[in-house]
């Protein structure tokens, strides 16, 4: 069929569904629900058999509904209305939600049910639950929906005809519902509250006196700093977070959005405010016995050594790739022959730091100059990882990749994801940047000249399925979050406990040496630096233009062609 996917933006939830669909046979084409014409344009183009509207921030308008089945994913259980959902789900602590598939109809999220499936609900930020649980949710109740499409026969359930709705409807939840009283609110009241305005909007809040919206909260297990604090007092810093007192407690902030601006490690927005804190490092990169914020951690269990590293939004800061780097060396050092890197739970990397280049814009430095640091830490990291000559080494993404973070992965020698995971192994979408991270050596050696050319041309997302196929990633695994993880410990000592470990290493070494012999390292980046000394210092300001409009999230004008198949030259609805 003709699949229509009208959405506010290309989210992660869009991307998986627009894959699994074209994985079974659909043709999909995508349209940015900008006005009611351009959507109503896109219909008339594509001519759809079915839309489906994974993400809207609006209605439909009746033009479309009236004569179309209109699909709308709604997060949140059968009979739930209302625009904050998940919000409301989160600061209730529902143990138990859900995602439903309706028919649009006049009354918002009032059309009757095509499907819908639940979940278990956990502690965690809405960003983190909307990426995993929803989207997982939402992907079963929308093949189902569509095959009950495609079948022909099937009549979706009105509402009142459901004898045992546990939904409700409710208002949007306002600042006002979100508004932590820190004289009062314990460390779990706290962590709902910034947790179920995680993403977006945030709470809005106040830090060193400033008004601001606070993000990315972490509960703290052991008190630091000024022994004589108040709830809400700020007690502490560590990296790019700030440690704040509760009621019964403290949490660590990671996050801020000032009033006029975008989304920032505090420690960079409040630069000079947050230096005045009591420093409060952990000690080398042991995982901490104790709750608290660490962003790289590493443990040991069955003989192989495990990386983790949680940096918010998977994007990766010059720092932050610094100490990513000198972490890696360490653990290379340890008594360990299997060392794998584990990414953080809802990204394993996302590349350069987009948001921190872009701030450094606005003072006194240069975003190209910030890039240049950036992309060169990256690729010093990378560097480290093909070099790791004593051990089998192994990317496990548990959450998603893209841009530089899929051939970050890809410079380990094995690279296992879990089934969901999404991956976008290009760059072009960000102001056509050529990319580095060694991605000329690392991505045609693994799936050839002609589909790496594509895979960097087409710039489609990859489900774990599909790039498993190729030959991108070596293996798909359980789906399951626990399940991954266990799957992954045991292959890994698997690998560790082998026969022929030593002659495996030996054959990994002696293919980098051949590979260095014919073509060194350092030429294919020095290639690649070519190209993106160009992408930031050039006349060409196509990347300084696409960064500040992702960095500010500006509304999108118009759908990128290649999303936006009906609207190529010459396309033509197949007779």
């Amino acid at each position: 069929m003709r699949i229509l996917l009208l959405t506010h933006a290309f989210n992660g939830l869009t991307q998986r569904l627009g894959a699994e669909l074209q994985e079974r046979g659909h043709e999909v084409s995508i349209e940015f629900d900008i006005a009611d014409s351009v959507a109503e344009e896109a219909v008339a183009l594509f001519r759809p058999h079915i839309v489906v509207a994974p993400y809207l921030r609006r209605a439909i308008p009746e033009s479309i509904w009236s004569r179309y089945v209109c699909l709308v994913v709604h997060p949140g259980i059968i009979g739930d209305r209302g625009p904050s959902a998940l919000d409301w789900a989160i600061q209730r602590g529902e143990v138990e939600w859900g995602v439903t598939v309706l028919q649009a109809e006049a009354a918002l999220d009032a059309g009757p049910v095509w499907a819908s499936a639940v979940f278990s609900m956990r502690s965690a930020r809405k960003s983190s639950l909307y990426r995993n649980e929803v989207t997982q949710a939402a992907t079963s109740a929308v093949l189902q929906a569509v095959e009950r499409f495609a079948a022909g026969d099937f009549k979706p359930t009105p509402l009142a005809e459901f004898n045992d709705v546990h939904g409700s409807q409710h208002p949007p939840m306002r600042q006002a519902d979100r508004a932590i009283d820190w004289q009062h609110d314990d460390t779990a009241t706290v962590l709902r509250k910034i947790n179920a305005a995680d993403g977006f909007p945030g709470v809005a809040d106040t830090l060193f006196g400033v008004a601001c919206h606070i993000f990315d909260a972490w509960p703290e297990a052991v008190l630091r700093g000024a022994p004589d604090a108040r709830p809400g007092d700020l007690l502490a810093r560590r990296e790019t977070a700030v440690l704040r007192r509760t009621a019964d407690g403290a949490v660590w902030i990671g996050h801020v959005k000032r009033v006029g601006e975008f989304k920032l490690p505090v420690a960079l927005a409040f630069a000079a405010e947050s230096i005045a804190l009591a420093d409060a490092p952990l000690t080398g990169w042991w995982r901490s016995d104790s709750e608290t914020w660490q962003d790289i951690a590493y443990e040991e269990s069955g003989g192989v050594g495990f990386l983790h590293f949680e940096f918010y939004n998977g994007a990766m800061s010059t720092s932050q790739c610094e100490r990513l780097r000198s972490a890696l060396a360490w653990a290379k050092q340890r008594p360990v022959q299997v060392l794998v890197l584990m990414g953080g739970a809802d990204f394993w990397s996302n590349g350069i730091h987009l948001n921190v280049i872009e701030v450094a814009s606005l003072g006194d430095g240069s975003a190209a100059d910030e890039s240049w640091s950036n992309i060169n830490a990256m690729n010093d990291l990378a560097c480290e990882l093909i070099e790791s000559g004593g051990q089998i080494t192994v990317a496990a993404l548990a959450g998603n990749a893209g841009a530089g973070g899929c051939f970050l992965a890809r410079a380990a020698d094995l690279v296992w994801a879990r089934e969901g995971v999404i991956l976008n192994p290009h760059y072009r979408n960000m102001g056509n940047l050529h990319g580095s991270e060694y991605w000329t050596y690392l991505l045609p050696r693994r799936v050839g000249a002609d589909a790496a050319q594509a895979i960097m041309r087409n710039r489609q997302p990859l489900t774990a399925q599909r790039a498993a196929a190729s030959g991108f990633i070596d293996a798909c695994l359980a789906g399951d979050v626990q399940a991954f993880r266990i799957d992954v410990a045991r292959r890994a000592v698997e690998i560790a406990a082998a026969s022929d470990l030593a002659a495996q290493l030996a054959a990994k070494r002696e293919r980098r040496a051949r590979d260095e012999a014919e073509k060194p390292l350092a030429a294919y980046r020095e290639e690649e630096l070519a190209h993106m000394r160009r992408n930031f210092y050039g006349f060409d300001p196509s990347y300084h233009v696409a960064r500040h409009h992702f960095v500010t999230k500006s509304p999108a004008s118009w759908t990128p062609r290649h999303l936006a198949r009906h609207r190529d030259l010459g396309w033509r609805v197949p007779a």
